[in-house]
């Protein structure tokens, strides 16, 4: 694709970055085919390459994100099916993320919009303003039918009992059960630690039953992923150089052999901010150390020679790969061969490349769009018959567990189980 930015547009690293990915876009159309929106909509401005397009025409004349602008690029998921599709290497993940903060600060958005956006934004990163706004949503439960669009989105994906806080809700360090074979640093996350604190658990049980120290720093809270994709470039910022200065003294102090992730959407983030701290002199290379150090769960898991407990659960696992994990980090076998090897019987889900709808706060920002993804995920769920459905993003977990009628649990969950948790 031709471009045509100025010297001057080009001083910019972000913008330099866009120029490139602009200019490997051959126009081919191998992404329509693998693009949700482009799939339930049939609109050309909804599929990446038509987003390139409109990105293309905004960055290039230096205007302010227009509506018509900003309703595709808000439609986009992030998905990054059309990275794993593209023969040309465009990192649209990039090309998106530099979109959404030139919209989130040229374009003014209509005051419901930018109240919900800002509410999420200081809601779901932190834990404790989560689990109270989540309080909050149980009283406001018996009047859901009074609520419509995106606030009954909110009430509905709302968990109806909040667990108790987890075990990682302070500074802590986990012992290994016998020798140690390795030290890792546990991301403590945020959403997650509220929704499903289990989660990080079952990780915390599974790793120290196979040898390995996990340290869970206070300050490892969101990684920033959240905002992030919201446009929000500052705040996550941020949010990264907290979790990073808690790892760094980690790994500058006894050390780390990996940053284990449990949340394939912060994964994705945190493997990337190599990239988003690039020019930053104080924290480039930090950063670097981070992206190379982080793994997701799955990944370490296979260096861990898992060894099963002497039972067969001879239960059939639908096994949903998230977005964040296929596409984003290109982790597709480990998941399934672990659960494989554990004695389940794991089966692929049709049109496994498709979103199920949850992409962070894509469900509560656009649930019309959202509700028909999940529909056609749990169709395909469905056609394998399973008895349970695994997957490794809470994300998703809440997208399909609003209305699947198969339990669906975190992959590392079934490793705990099946491991003798």
């Amino acid at each position: 694709m031709q471009t045509r930015f100025t010297e001057d547009q080009l001083a910019d690293s972000d913008t330099r970055d866009s120029e490139r990915n602009l200019r490997a876009c051959v126009h081919c159309g191998f992404c329509l085919s693998t693009c949700p929106t482009y799939a339930l909509l049939g609109d050309e401005l909804d599929s990446p390459r038509g987003r390139i397009y409109v990105i293309k025409y905004m960055l290039e004349n230096d205007r302010p994100a227009s509506k018509e602008v900003a309703l595709h690029v808000d439609r986009c998921l992030s998905c990054l099916s059309c990275m794993t599709t593209c023969p040309s290497g465009v990192h649209y993940q990039h090309l998106i993320d530099h979109a959404r903060a030139h919209v989130e600060e040229t374009y003014r958005r209509p005051l419901a919009d930018r109240a919900l956006r800002a509410l999420l934004a200081r809601l779901l990163p932190y834990p404790a303003r989560f689990r109270a706004a989540l309080g909050a949503a149980r009283l406001a439960r018996p009047f859901a039918r009074l609520f419509t669009g995106r606030l009954k989105a909110m009430l509905d994906l709302a968990p109806r009992r909040l667990p108790s806080p987890g075990v990682d809700e302070k500074s802590s360090v986990f012992a290994p059960i016998g020798p140690r074979r390795a030290r890792v640093a546990l991301l403590g996350g945020c959403a997650q630690r509220v929704i499903a604190p289990g989660i990080n658990a079952a990780t915390i049980r599974l790793l120290t039953r196979h040898g390995v120290e996990v340290v869970v720093p206070a300050e490892s809270g969101c990684c920033g992923a959240i905002v992030h994709h919201l446009g929000k470039a500052a705040q996550a910022r941020d949010l990264a150089i907290a979790a990073m200065r808690a790892w760094m003294a980690e790994i500058d102090g006894d050390g780390l052999d990996a940053i284990v992730v449990n949340t394939s959407g912060c994964g994705t983030e945190i493997k990337d901010y190599g990239h988003i701290f690039r020019d930053d002199p104080v924290w480039a290379e930090p950063a670097r150390r981070v992206s190379a150090l982080a793994r997701d769960i799955s990944e370490f898991a296979t260096t861990l020679a898992l060894k099963p407990a002497p039972r067969s659960s001879g239960l059939v696992v639908a096994y949903h790969s998230a977005c964040s994990l296929q596409h984003g980090q290109k982790i597709t076998r480990e998941p399934k061969a672990l659960l494989a090897d554990m004695g389940f019987t794991v089966r692929d889900v049709p049109e496994g490349h498709l979103c199920c709808g949850s992409a962070g706060t894509y469900n509560l920002l656009q649930p019309e769009i959202s509700d028909q993804l999940r529909a056609r995920k749990l169709a395909n769920i469905a056609k394998t018959k399973p008895d349970l459905i695994a997957t490794g993003n809470i994300g998703c977990m809440t997208q399909l567990g609003l209305t699947a009628a198969t339990p669906i649990v975190h992959t590392v969950e079934l490793l705990d189980w099946a491991t003798g948790g």
